[in-house]
């Protein structure tokens, strides 16, 4: 292979040197500062995102903490309410109970007072009807 290298050749790398000197600062730096500038705001939308999905994570976690306490919390209250209404239910149960109780036994002894004043009003007119017997039988009084 031959090469042949005239004036045009010289002309042409002439041009071509001229051409990358003016459009190295017009056209290529420019270029350059913004595919760096693409990157490096795409680096720092990475970071910045990586960053927010961290904290976001965090906040997950903190968020799923509280909740289980708020629901420990919530759970020894229902315990708590469940067992004040229980000792309410017994303590009303035993009130219910003994008023109950009090009521028998009242109506016990009002029934056994009942009975002895019918068996001493009924000895009484039992006297007095065995005595209006003996006057009607005898045919005078007993006095």
């Amino acid at each position: 292979m031959t090469f042949d290298f005239d004036l045009t050749f010289v002309l042409q790398m002439l041009l071509f040197a001229t051409l990358i000197v003016v459009l190295q600062p017009l056209l290529f730096e420019p270029v350059l500062r913004v595919f760096e500038e693409r990157e490096r705001r795409t680096d720092g939308a990475r970071q910045s995102a990586r960053q927010m999905q961290e904290e976001a994570g965090a906040l997950l976690s903190r968020y799923e903490q509280e909740l289980a306490k708020v629901h420990e919390v919530a759970r020894q209250e229902r315990d708590r309410a469940r067992a004040d209404t229980a000792r309410a239910e017994a303590e009303l149960l035993a009130q219910a109970r003994d008023s109950a109780n009090r009521i028998v036994e009242e109506g016990r002894l009002r029934i056994d007072r009942e009975r002895r004043q019918i068996q001493f009003g009924l000895g009484q007119e039992s006297e007095r009807l065995a005595r209006s017997v003996a006057e009607a039988v005898l045919g005078r009084s007993l006095h």
